[in-house]
Order: C-alpha cells, then sequence, then structure tokens
C-alpha cells in the first residue's frame, strides 16, 4: 500500500512539477492551473466516499483491482491534451481512479497491525505520498527536460500496472491479524457529530500538504527565479518534511496515546507549529522558504496521521475504510474549495496572503475538533 501511495503522489505531482514548462506552453494562468486541481479534487471527493465503502463491502484485492484500471487509463490521458479542459477532465478521471488508495491503506494498516503499531502502519501506508512527491523532480524533470512533458505523464500507468500484478500476487487480506468480515453496503451519515469531527480536523489540518506540494514549484519560480532544471534540485526538501513527520508524530502518538481517543496537546502542538507558515514572505531568501514550507510539512503529516486514526476511532470496525474514505473526501473538499484562492492570490503575487491561509487552517481545524469531541463508536 506504501508503494501504491508512491505512485499516487507521482500522478499528482507531475502537473505541479511541470507546471512552470506546460503553463508557458499551453498559456494557462496560475488559476486556471488550481482550477485543474480542483476538478480533481471534486471528483476524488466523490469518489473516495464511495470507494471507502465499496471496501468494506468487497473487500482490499477486488476493490484495488477497480480502482488501478481506472486509474491507469485516465493518467495516460494527460499526455494527450492541452487545453484547460483537456486538463480538467483527465484529472477528474484520475480523482476517480485514485480514491480508493489512501481508505485501502488505512484499512490495511488497521486490519494487520496491533493497536500499539497502528499510528505507525498509517504512516507507512501514507507515507507514499511523501516518498512520491521526494521522488518525482528526479523522474519526471528529467524526462520532460530530454523528451518533453507530454512522455512524462506515460511513467506512472506503467509502474500503476506492475503495482497492480505485485498487489494481486502477494497480498492476502484474509490472513491479516485483525481482519473483518464484509458487511453490508454503508455510507456516511453527515448528521452525525463525528463525520463533522472527522471532516474539520483532517481537512484543515492537512490542507498544508496538498497546498505546499501544488504551489511550492510555482512559488519558487516566480518568487525566486528558479528554473525547471533548479526546482529539481530543491523540491524533494518540503516532502521530505512530510515523510519526517508521518513517522515522528506515528511513533509519538503510539508512545503516548495508543488508545486515547482526545489527544489535545497532541492536536494543539502540531497546529500551532503550521502558524510559521503565514510569515514565509517576511523573508527574502529561498532558503529560508524552504525551512518554513518543509517545517509545515513536517507538522502537517503528524496532523494527517493523528487526525484520521482519532476520528477512524469513533466508528465500528467493519467501517475502517469508510472513516478514512471521509477524511480522503474532506481534504479534497478542502483542496477544491480553497486551492482556487490561492492560485488567485498567486496571480496578484500576493504569495504571503496564500500562505498565511494555508498555515493558520490546521489550528482552525483543531478549535472546531475540541467543540465536537466524540468518545465512543456509535451503531
Amino acid at each position: 500500500m506504501m508503494l501504491g501511495t508512491v505512485l499516487s503522489y507521482l500522478d499528482r505531482q507531475i502537473l505541479a512539477l511541470l507546471a512552470p514548462t506546460i503553463l508557458a506552453e499551453t498559456h494557462l494562468s496560475a488559476q486556471q492551473f488550481t482550477e485543474t486541481i480542483s476538478a480533481f479534487s471534486y471528483t476524488y471527493m466523490v469518489a473516495t466516499l464511495i470507494w471507502g465503502p465499496v471496501l468494506d463491502r468487497v473487500g482490499l484485492r477486488l476493490g484495488m483491482l477497480l480502482s488501478l484500471s481506472i486509474w491507469m487509463v485516465s493518467s495516460a490521458s494527460h499526455a494527450l491534451v492541452s487545453t484547460f479542459l483537456g486538463f480538467a477532465v483527465a484529472r477528474a478521471m484520475l480523482g476517480v481512479g485514485e480514491g480508493a488508495i489512501f481508505p485501502g491503506g488505512f484499512r490495511t494498516a488497521m486490519d494487520s497491525l496491533p493497536v500499539e503499531k497502528q499510528a505507525r502502519g498509517i504512516a507507512l501506508a501514507y507515507s507514499g505520498s511523501s516518498i512520491g512527491s521526494i521522488a518525482s523532480p528526479f523522474i519526471f524533470i528529467p524526462i520532460a527536460l530530454a523528451v518533453g512533458w507530454r512522455p512524462a505523464f506515460l511513467v506512472t500507468p506503467a509502474l500503476a500496472l506492475l503495482w497492480l500484478i505485485l498487489w494481486r500476487t502477494t497480498v492476502d487480506p484474509s490472513k491479516f491479524l485483525n481482519k473483518t468480515t464484509p458487511g453490508r453496503l454503508k455510507f456516511p451519515n453527515p448528521f452525525e457529530k463525528r463525520f463533522w469531527s472527522l471532516v474539520a480536523s483532517y481537512s484543515f489540518g492537512s490542507f498544508p500538504v496538498g497546498a505546499i506540494s501544488y504551489l511550492s514549484a510555482l512559488y519558487l519560480s516566480r518568487g525566486f527565479g528558479f528554473s525547471q532544471k533548479e526546482l529539481g534540485h530543491v523540491l524533494w526538501i518540503p516532502p521530505a518534511g512530510l515523510e519526517l513527520g508521518y513517522f515522528f508524530w506515528g511513533w509519538v502518538s503510539d508512545r503516548f496515546a495508543p488508545s486515547h481517543r482526545r489527544p489535545r496537546w497532541l492536536f494543539l502542538t502540531m497546529s500551532v507549529l503550521c502558524l510559521p507558515l503565514a510569515t514565509v514572505t517576511w523573508y527574502h531568501s529561498w532558503v529560508m522558504a524552504l525551512v518554513l514550507l518543509s517545517s509545515t510539512m513536517f507538522a502537517a503529516g503528524g496532523l494527517v496521521v493523528v487526525t484520521l486514526r482519532t476520528g477512524a476511532l469513533a466508528y465500528p470496525a467493519n467501517q475502517k475504510s469508510m472513516a478514512a474514505g471521509v477524511a480522503s473526501s474532506s481534504f479534497s473538499a478542502g483542496i477544491a474549495l480553497l486551492l482556487p484562492f490561492c492560485g488567485k492570490f498567486f496571480d496578484l503575487h500576493q504569495y504571503g496572503s496564500a500562505f498565511t491561509m494555508v498555515g493558520v487552517l490546521p489550528l482552525v481545524g483543531t478549535l472546531i475538533w475540541l467543540i465536537l469531541p466524540v468518545h465512543e463508536p456509535e451503531a
């Protein structure tokens, strides 16, 4: 599942990494660029809500096969488009295909590991997002510089096919430690307090992950004059902070709050650590910019792991994938609704306003989570 999320973020990052080149060739604006990302986020938001219950119903093996089939076709289609509408449709279909990867990873960790290792298991499954983000500049930028940006979009479909073969031939969910029998198809109830507690804490807490991943290349190229080649040397640094955050905060959660449903001190600590991002434009230094982007990713990585595990504890065991789907859907909703505002700020060269919003939202999510306590699973 970690390798699956690696591929997921290779697919997500390629458009952001090559944005300076693609926007120059296709004449798209930064706002249009962020709107194509929103197209992905809107469909992903709906798809992951559906894939979660589907995985709970049909199981991991069949569910991932269906998901990957859609994923590979939509990913390859990016090589054929040139217009805003073309990119928007391709990204939208990619969102449908990718909707199962994070609910599947979460369920794998929760089903296969004892309680004192589950947070780190979630970190491992989800760490593919940061590993993919770290690796993508070294994979796609050289390909784009050598043969153009279109062939670069054919790499991940080929790798996804290899992953699918590996998944089908090596993984047997029936042998998992905490395996649960498939239940009836059940979708989340938006009128429950536990639903909005998970949505608020996860969507706002993880927003810096998406925003920084999608905007770092544009900020460094426009704010500091980085070329496409130079971006390849530094864009691995913020996702490296995310990777460290996944495992550090996962370890903290397993060590100090393995079964604690309300680790308030942990939520507040990670949220406050995101606030310095609001000062990124105070410093006329790309080094300081990378430090703040990376440290925010470090804190947000912890929020991804801890808010998801804490929120999912409010749901029954046979609804693990559904709970993870709610979280992933809320993340996509936040990206779809809020990232275009960042794009608008970027077009106006108001980078400080964009990053202030990104840095403050995790604390807002934590405050909402604090006033919506959920203690025990409800039937």
